[in-house]
């Protein structure tokens, strides 16, 4: 009797031992499969937004493409029909077609700058890139640009400044973020540009006063498809992915890009790794 009782009893020890095994077990396993079920989430998630900023991507520039289409027929029909206009008129309309022209052409050179980013279609070219002189360059080409704005600009670039990587692709970079400058300052502002080395990265700054992006928008501001809001947007005529073209060709250069913003002062922070010259 004795015999069977301890048996029986040894056998429930068992049973309870698998089943606690087993639960400990099965708990690991929901736990797993959990975490993948919340990862595949984050990722349709993620897949869900980015579908709909491409389509709003699609709408903004059917709107944006549209307004300054209309503009440059209309004006050009007016040229057309009224051959007889007196020429200070003439040459306002001409003006005024020509100015949505140029609209119309950065519309189209920022959204097939990031459809071939999308693509994969741009090849780097690396080489040593000279930082210093192509900083000046930039700026000095920036002049006609800030006069007619009524703004300055104030640049500090240490010498000898380098990097590997693609001057094209590195002028577009700075060539955005200071048209952006010029874009969001107020008139007869200054914007200041400094370049220097610091352990071993060279830290490009550039900073203006006007209107500021809000704290929420800041850590979205880079990314593709994204779209500040109607206030900032209406601003400039571009399509606003200048800002993602940037980031897209910093990180590919290893570097990093952020902004901040405090009231209505803003500067964008430019990181590359630096090379000897």
């Amino acid at each position: 009797m004795h015999f069977w009782i301890g048996f029986l009893a040894l056998l429930l020890l068992a049973a309870v031992v698998f089943l606690v095994k087993y639960f400990r077990r099965w708990r690991r396993v929901d736990r797993e499969l959990k975490a993948v079920r919340d990862e595949l989430e984050i990722q349709r998630e993620a897949a869900r937004q980015e579908q709909k900023r491409k389509k709003d991507l699609v709408a903004f520039l059917a709107h944006d493409l549209k307004t300054p289409l209309t503009s440059v027929v209309g004006y050009l029909t007016l040229l057309s029909d009224k051959p007889g206009l007196y020429p200070a008129e003439r040459e306002r309309y001409t003006a005024v077609a020509l100015e949505k022209a140029r609209s119309l052409e950065s519309l189209l050179e920022e959204f097939f700058d990031i459809s071939r980013m999308e693509l994969h279609q741009d090849s780097d070219k690396r080489e040593t890139v000279q930082l210093t002189l192509l900083l000046e360059q930039i700026t000095d080409e920036f002049y006609p640009l800030l006069e007619n704005k009524g703004l300055k600009l104030e640049a500090d670039i240490a010498p000898g400044l380098a990097a590997v990587g693609d001057a094209d692709k590195l002028a577009r970079v700075f060539d955005n973020v200071l048209r952006n400058a010029v874009s969001y300052s107020h008139e007869g502002g200054t914007i200041r540009l400094t370049a220097s080395l610091e352990e071993g990265r060279v830290h490009i700054r550039i900073a203006n006063r006007g209107l500021g992006i809000p704290e929420k928008e800041l850590s979205n501001i880079f990314e593709r498809f994204y779209r500040l809001d109607a206030a900032r947007s209406t601003r400039t005529g571009g399509a606003g992915l200048g800002l993602a073209i940037a980031k897209e060709i910093v990180d590919s250069h290893g570097g990093s890009i952020a902004a901040e913003s405090t009231g209505e002062d803003t500067v964008f922070h430019i990181v590359l790794p630096a090379s000897a010259p």
